[in-house]
């Protein structure tokens, strides 16, 4: 990275992914970097305000810091109420969704369609900002349906930071398709356009400006910060989330020690047994991890034995243990 960007909070990030970053994601993820600002899941407003059952949607666990509350939601009264209560409960920054296409939350009005409403977000984030101390960020996409164009993108940013105070944007390199396309077509089909971020930051150098969407190598990434301040990381970092063990060295260039993969899944013992003792299953944890061994000898034997013995009941450590031991021809730095 040139010496004319600084370190940031975004240098490094991992995205949130409905489903899958969870409080037992993230505090698995926090073993294998110290570095990386780790996401929420998007939480919409109206299920922290109004929960049922006693459902707490702000759990997570100390040791996960640096931790981002995801929102989704376009009512500015609301968001302020969650963003404080983020705040209070710990959260090192809240960010609003301007990015999911999914048709259920184009039915709450908030999401990628929100794009179109540049002045209601920038309202939204100013509600926000009022109330807490915490940075107030966005993640949003290039563009929506036939609004593509990079002025589209450029007034919907230079809105949101001059009327809404945003100083930080997250941007998913490709426009989402509003209808037509699922939410998982929306990952992959539009095109991605990475030059388009990169003209954003030149035209916006006082904002942060951190890119998402098909990076899978930390070797990209690096080329991504030499334009840009930061990088999220999807699906590849939980498909092989042992290449977060690189981060710290890689892009925050500790002089540290690469995590040893097997200490690593040893040292989530603790973290399961206390879960095992709140009658969480077994698989709700491990399912997380099955990715780990990515590339190496005995991946395929560790990922069967967990998928196929971590539901059961009565499932605990030993099934974990088990599953190490299916790996043991893997080279001695790993272990």
């Amino acid at each position: 990275m040139s010496s004319s960007f600084a370190f940031s909070s975004q240098r490094f990030s991992v995205a949130p992914m409905l489903n899958w970053t969870d409080l037992h994601c993230r505090y698995f993820h926090r073993q294998l970097t110290d570095n990386a600002l780790l996401y929420t899941e998007m939480v919409t407003t109206s299920a922290i305000i109004y929960g049922k059952n006693g459902d707490d949607y702000l759990t997570y666990n100390e040791a996960e810091h640096p931790v981002a509350l995801q929102l989704g939601g376009c009512n500015p009264t609301a968001l302020a109420q969650c963003a404080k209560l983020a705040e209070a409960r710990g959260y090192d920054e809240v960010n609003l969704n301007v990015g999911c296409p999914s048709g259920r939350v184009q039915n709450g009005s908030f999401g990628a369609c929100l794009m179109a409403e540049a002045a209601l977000v920038a309202n939204c984030i100013d509600a926000m900002r009022q109330v807490v101390s915490i940075p107030v960020t966005v993640k949003t996409r290039i563009g929506i349906d036939d609004q593509d164009s990079y002025e589209f993108l450029s007034n919907f940013v230079s809105t949101v930071a001059h009327r809404g105070g945003c100083n930080t944007f997250i941007i998913h390199a490709r426009k989402a398709w509003l209808s037509n396309l699922s939410p998982k077509d929306n990952r992959v089909i539009p095109p991605l356009d990475y030059s388009r971020v990169y003209k954003l930051k030149r035209d916006f150098p006082h904002l942060t400006i951190a890119i998402n969407g098909g990076v899978k190598s930390l070797e990209e990434a690096k080329i991504h910060l030499q334009h840009l301040d930061g990088v999220m990381m999807g699906r590849a970092a939980y498909g092989n989330p042992g290449l977060l063990t690189h981060v710290d060295h890689e892009l925050f260039s500790q002089n540290k020690l690469i995590p040893n993969l097997v200490a690593v899944v040893r040292s989530m013992y603790p973290y399961i047994e206390a879960q095992l003792s709140k009658g969480i299953h077994l698989s709700h944890i491990t399912r997380h991890m099955i990715g780990l061994f990515q590339g190496l000898p005995g991946a395929h034997q560790w990922r069967r034995y967990l998928s196929e013995n971590a539901y059961k009941p009565g499932a605990d450590v030993r099934v974990v243990e088990a599953a190490l031991a299916l790996v043991d021809k893997m080279p001695e730095n790993i272990k």
